[in-house]
């Protein structure tokens, strides 16, 4: 559960601090549901400036570097599937970053196997609950590690 766009935040930079090259963090939710709240607070834990990190809903993908592995944002809202092909969005995969991918759905079958799922989801103004699951064998370290981070 997120209390605040702060605590979402924060979820997104506990994740980037465990995160290794080629991870791929998908963002499922609706609009306003805290998809890119969660992205700058990954681009915090990478070590970039979370100003710099805006919806790329128009450009579909930016790409951040100067933190300690790139940072891969895209945004497929306004794509459908057959439109991916044209974006270059699956060399980021094997750039060395980390991906975040919001509205993840659009990508059809082309969506990595091996991804964790973040489910962001409206429970008040501004609480969220947060679900977070894996698929796959690199996912599921992250998974552990995010999990293992929360123990005190």
């Amino acid at each position: 559960m997120s209390q605040s766009s702060l605590h979402t935040e924060r979820i997104g930079e506990r994740l980037a601090r465990i995160a290794q090259p080629g991870d791929v963090l998908a963002l499922w939710g609706e609009l306003g549901a805290g998809k890119t709240v969660l992205a700058k607070g990954v681009a915090t834990g990478l070590g970039l400036d979370a100003a710099d990190i805006v919806s790329p809903t128009f450009i579909i993908l930016r790409e951040h570097y100067g933190g300690r592995m790139p940072f891969f944002h895209l945004d497929l809202y306004r794509l459908e599937g057959q439109d991916l092909g044209t974006t270059g969005w699956e060399e980021t995969l094997e750039g060395g970053g980390v991906t975040v991918i919001e509205w993840p759905d659009r990508a059809g079958a082309a969506l990595p196997e091996d991804r964790l799922d973040v489910h962001l989801e409206h429970i008040a103004d501004t609480k969220r609950r947060v679900l977070v699951s894996a698929n796959g064998p690199r996912s599921e370290r992250l998974l552990k590690e995010f999990r293992d981070s929360l123990s005190p």
